[in-house]
């Protein structure tokens, strides 16, 4: 397969010559330093290359007075910066490059936002143009091969996910997952402070697996797993910043029957979350197939509108009747409705509650069969 080019390529290239830090965000593994590859590709002139996973690379970096990094980077016309959340004090760091108006291009990447985002944003307000980078989707793919052809591997999609090594080496994509899981996964979560019980994180994040497409209860969790509530909604903050999973906030209005405060989580990648759980049987054996479509039907919404820079917020919507919208996506005061449904002839209806709640409120289903709509 030839190399897939990420949908937020062209920005990056067109943003990085405003004389601004690029911030590029995303989890391990998800393809950073390959883009940043792809990216070096176009520059014709001198390129420094640092990656502070190893620590020489991390010291030339700290406690640096600004003379230092000016006699360091002012040689290159494009400096790259791998996992960039290693080096203390990043954030003022990135202050002082961005305030010696450098020549350079400079591109940053962390693989986690833990500690990052005060650190780096209240020192360098101005001085960065942040993104983020997902694994794959569906419309990278497809432009890469075809929507036919995509369609026809959504099966193998919703078990093993869309992380880049799955898909250039589907063979070996079981072992992949278990390999990112098991050392990826929680390496910047156990390496962050205060966290000192591995087996609590992973514990956590199996029961979240296991309640995927429902709604979550932090008091529920909490029992489970034996610690107090605050410390999971903690957990649950910590996972976000590492990219595993994110959170959509139920939508409520002034209905009395509405649930106000409930809250769901999803993975980012549901070969992640199969791993998780080490489940890969195929879909016919198992019984999660909604919650599987689901979860990569709005994880896929979530790169779509990153990457195009769309403000919609998302959330969902249920009664205490259990009347429930999986997916309200509100756009410029619009809400747009969605239902997801891997049984492309099952049958659903906005429920009257919400139409006469909330007038003119679109409504779609989501099926194998039309959601390239939704996805590109």
């Amino acid at each position: 397969m030839n190399v897939i080019k990420r949908q937020i390529t062209d920005s990056i290239s067109a943003n990085i010559r405003k004389g601004k830090i690029i911030v590029l965000f995303g989890a391990r593994q998800v393809g950073k330093t390959t883009l940043l590859s792809e990216l070096e590709k176009s520059e014709k002139g001198k390129v420094l290359k640092l990656n502070c996973d190893n620590e020489d690379d991390r010291l030339i970096l700290e406690n640096k007075s600004s003379t230092e990094l000016y006699t360091l980077l002012s040689p290159y016309n494009l400096v790259l910066i791998d996992e960039v959340q290693r080096v203390q004090g990043i954030g003022l760091t990135l202050k002082k490059i961005g305030d010696l108006k450098l020549d350079a291009k400079i591109i940053v990447t962390g693989s986690s936002a833990l500690g990052m985002a005060d650190e780096i944003n209240e020192p360098a307000t101005g001085r960065l143009i942040e993104y983020s980078l997902y694994p794959f989707s569906l419309a990278e793919l497809a432009a890469s091969t075809s929507e036919r052809e995509e369609s026809r591997l959504i099966r193998t999609r919703l078990i093993y996910g869309l992380y880049p090594e799955t898909v250039t080496d589907p063979a070996d994509a079981k072992r992949t997952l278990i390999s990112l899981t098991n050392n990826y996964l929680y390496k910047d979560i156990l390496s962050y402070k205060g966290i000192r019980k591995p087996n609590i994180i992973q514990k956590l994040v199996r029961a979240l697996a296991l309640q995927l497409g429902n709604e979550v209860s932090y008091n529920e969790l909490s029992n489970l797993i034996g610690i107090d509530k605050n410390t999971v909604e903690t957990y649950i903050d910590i996972l976000e910043k590492c990219f595993v999973v994110f959170r959509l906030e139920s939508i409520s209005g002034n209905l009395r029957n509405e649930i106000k405060k409930a809250k769901k989580i999803y993975f980012y990648d549901n070969g992640i979350r199969n791993a998780v759980l080490s489940n890969f049987a195929p879909l016919e054996l198992r019984n999660d197939v909604g919650a599987l479509w689901e979860n990569m039907m709005i994880s896929e919404r979530v790169k779509r509108n990153a990457y195009l820079g769309s403000y919609a917020h998302l959330y969902f919507w249920r009664t205490h009747t259990q009347q429930e919208i999986d997916l309200v996506e509100e756009i410029d005061g619009v809400l747009h409705t969605y239902e997801f449904k891997w049984n492309a002839s099952a049958k659903a209806v906005q429920p009257k509650a919400f139409s006469s709640a909330y007038n003119n409120s679109p409504f779609q289903v989501v099926t194998p069969e039309n959601f390239w709509d939704f996805v590109r």
